[in-house]
């Protein structure tokens, strides 16, 4: 009997913190599934992961932009002057884009974290197993990739 006061003054005790509004905690009716949750919580984590996300993108492309410009625009070699001129464009756009990240830089709106540097370098990992040729040529053909993954970042 004893034990059983110790579970119903428990199970009070719980029932009695749900069912404070104040704690943030709501009850959902999913169908005939009813359910308690703190969405209130789940939306400052959700914030708090949101908000390191673009700063993520911002340093991964701060790297990936100076990888493009230092090692594959710059080493590029073709004897057609239309694909150079092209490249040359792209690299003076890719510049533009760079000195904007330098400002958020400056500004604390794209600081580097270590899951973004460990990306980085990943990539650049890779591309050094490869001949320098080879890695020019492979980080031209994912090109598409970036500015599709810049492009989502709208």
């Amino acid at each position: 009997m004893k034990g059983t006061g110790l579970v119903f003054g428990l199970i009070s005790a719980v029932l009695s913190v749900l069912g404070r509004p104040s704690n943030g905690l709501k009850t959902l009716h999913l169908g005939s599934c009813v359910i308690t949750t703190n969405l209130q919580e789940i939306q400052n984590g959700f914030s708090q992961i949101r908000d390191s996300v673009p700063s993520e993108k911002c340093c991964l492309l701060h790297h990936l932009l100076s990888l493009y410009l230092g090692r594959v625009f710059k080493n590029y070699q073709t004897s057609d002057h239309h694909t150079l001129r092209m490249i040359s464009s792209l690299a003076n756009s890719f510049l533009i884009i760079k000195k904007d990240l330098r400002i958020c830089h400056a500004h604390g709106t794209c600081q580097c974290e270590e899951e973004a540097t460990e990306k980085y370098s990943r990539i650049l990992s890779h591309l050094e197993e490869l001949e320098p040729r080879a890695a020019i040529v492979k980080a031209l053909g994912e090109l598409d990739i970036l500015l599709r993954w810049m492009e989502e970042s709208e």
